[in-house]
């Protein structure tokens, strides 16, 4: 039984030790600061997996990888996502026959994306600049459900958008676009 123990505890201290050793990543931020991820987490991004492809990285590399388009905030953020999502299986290619819906947000999503809407876009802007299509998806769902049912000037207000067309201009818009108004 001793023996038994014995190898017991020294199989877990193996196990532990392949376990802390999964291959990382440095990404860097645009605010300079370094983020150690594991590569398998990171290559959900097209634009690191390409950036690894070509300039020959690997987990030995020490040197971050710089993405200069998004905040240190983003990336933590982009990073959470990421690990919840390690395990989805891939979206499918063929984009034109997916069902375009915007209800099929998981709960997980719709709690992690109830910030502000600068931060909304600003992850927006760092999902479609990582291309992570999963985040870009989700996302522009969470806009589409905020701007759906709601009328120009409802749009305009919710967003801060300044109106610049005059109302002959608007007039002319509602006429040429009848056809997609709800009786």
């Amino acid at each position: 039984v001793r023996e038994f123990q014995t190898f017991q505890h020294y199989f877990k201290q193996i196990n532990l030790s392949v376990v802390s050793k999964m291959p990382n990543i440095k990404l860097q931020s645009s605010d300079g600061e370094i983020f150690d991820v594991d590569i398998a987490i990171a290559k959900q991004s097209g634009t690191i997996s390409t950036m690894l492809e070509d300039l020959a990285m690997d987990e030995e590399d020490d040197d971050p990888v710089p993405l200069p388009n998004v905040s240190t905030m983003i990336l933590k953020k982009v990073i959470t996502w990421c690990k919840h999502h390690k395990d989805d299986p891939p979206k499918p290619e063929d984009e034109e026959n997916m069902e375009k819906r915007t209800d099929d947000i998981d709960s997980w999503d719709q709690d992690f994306l109830k910030v502000d809407q600068g931060t909304l876009f600003e992850l927006i802007l760092a999902a479609n600049y990582l291309d992570i299509k999963g985040l870009l998806e989700v996302t522009c769902k969470t806009v589409a459900n905020m701007i759906k049912g709601k009328k120009a000037e409802e749009i305009r207000k919710a967003f801060n958008i300044k109106n610049d067309f005059t109302p002959e201009e608007e007039e002319q818009i509602r006429k040429e676009n009848e056809w997609c108004e709800d009786p």
